[in-house]
């Protein structure tokens, strides 16, 4: 079983940006694929960015995302982040990070992974 940690939550005016860190506890962390989620009161979990387990670490993002926020991951330190810039408050939510053992990033949602605990963030106007 995989331990996710997620960090770096806060509250940032518009425009700004955060950083999320994952930080996970495993044997072969760079066998997983990483991701991204966030979840809003009252509303529906939605993914936001995830990468690929397979060397080269191939991206995916959802479109209301694109362009903003940047995933990456450091296998040497078991660690998945989320760099968010230019945010808006529309990106209030609970960001959780998943991960799932070799499985498609389109796919991972679905084939139930591991999740952290969540961290908040919250964009002012």
């Amino acid at each position: 079983q995989v331990q996710l940690v997620e960090s770096g939550g806060g509250l940032v005016q518009a425009g700004g940006s955060l950083r999320l860190s994952c930080a996970a506890s495993a044997r072969t962390f760079s066998s997983y694929t990483m991701g991204w989620f966030r979840q809003a009161p009252g509303q529906e979990r939605e993914f936001v960015s995830g990468i690929s387990w397979r060397s080269g670490g191939s991206t995916y993002y959802a479109d209301s995302v694109k362009g903003r926020f940047t995933i990456s991951r450091d296998n040497a330190k078991n660690t998945v982040y989320l760099q968010m810039n230019s945010l808006k408050p529309e990106d209030t939510a609970v960001y959780s990070c998943a991960a799932a053992y070799k499985v498609s990033v389109q796919t991972m949602g679905l084939m139930n992974p591991f999740w952290g605990q969540g961290t908040q963030v919250t964009v002012s106007s």
